[in-house]
């Protein structure tokens, strides 16, 4: 989707990156990608051919970075960084580091695809599972605790059951030193979709040669906290961005179809003070 929006003549963000990774994952998606599988028959949800909510939620955290940079802040970490290439396309200060915390295999795969790029910060792998001891991981790779640090968990929540979420929003918390901030997004209730759009979905995927039950991934929303909730109860200053408003405001069409879908999810900063 990154790579989709960077071809745009009227593109929010670049990120040429994106391509090189997709291409280097030799999966079906490559096809997706250069339209070689219509996806355009698949319902336009949040993630879908016209609804743009990874473009609203990728222009929302380079903002937030960009501006956590402006305000002085140093030390910046990305939990479960996957393929995220910020370190190498974003501005950065002189002097920031940039940690991106996720499993071998993925950190192993960015490394290599991207061996002829240089980043733009001091990036730092941090190979460890989030089930595992990651911050003792982060320490020993020269994290700070006493310096202000900009947290990014973009598209990780859904991944995690509701327990995990809070235990990780509490490991954040015991890391984050008076002024600093995290952002994330998350998806609230569940939409439910039609056999016929189920059938479709599979059917584009099975055309591009990827065989998997995409919503077979997550946790479900319910019962869990409402990040907003649990950052406000602990003290910081939360603040929530609309992604219909994001993208409007930026001169990105809208259709109406896909209102409902993007409504669900939070794009949301805490900032501790």
């Amino acid at each position: 989707m990154r790579a989709r929006e960077t071809q745009r003549p009227d593109a929010l963000f670049r990120d040429p990156y994106a391509e090189k990774l997709v291409d280097a994952a030799g999966s079906g998606w490559s096809r997706v990608l250069r339209g070689e599988v219509d996806v355009n028959s698949v319902r336009a949800g949040a993630y879908g051919p016209l609804g743009g909510f990874m473009t609203a939620r990728t222009v929302y955290f380079d903002e937030y970075f960009t501006a956590a940079a402006q305000s002085g802040i140093g030390q910046f970490a990305i939990l479960a960084s996957g393929l995220d290439a910020r370190a190498y396309r974003l501005e950065w200060p002189t002097g920031a580091v940039v940690f991106e915390v996720d499993q071998p295999k993925v950190l192993e795969f960015k490394d290599r695809v991207l061996a002829a790029d240089t980043p733009r910060a001091d990036r730092r792998g941090v190979a460890e599972d989030l089930r595992n001891d990651w911050p003792q991981a982060l320490r020993d790779n020269g994290f700070d605790p006493t310096r202000p640090t900009a947290w990014l968990t973009e598209g990780l929540l859904r991944y995690l059951p509701p327990e995990a979420q809070d235990r990780l929003f509490e490991n954040i918390a015991e890391l984050s030193a008076p002024g600093s901030r995290i952002a994330l997004n998350m998806g609230m209730g569940t939409r439910t979709r039609s056999a016929e759009e189920r059938e479709m979905r599979q059917r584009v995927l099975a055309e591009a040669g990827i065989t998997m039950d995409i919503d077979g991934l997550w946790y479900p929303s319910e019962g869990r906290t409402d990040p907003r909730d649990w950052f406000t109860d602990h003290g910081w200053m939360v603040s929530q961005a609309d992604p219909i408003t994001l993208l409007t405001d930026r001169g990105r069409e809208v259709p109406d179809s896909v209102h409902e879908d993007l409504r669900r999810h939070i794009l949301m900063t805490a900032v501790r003070p």
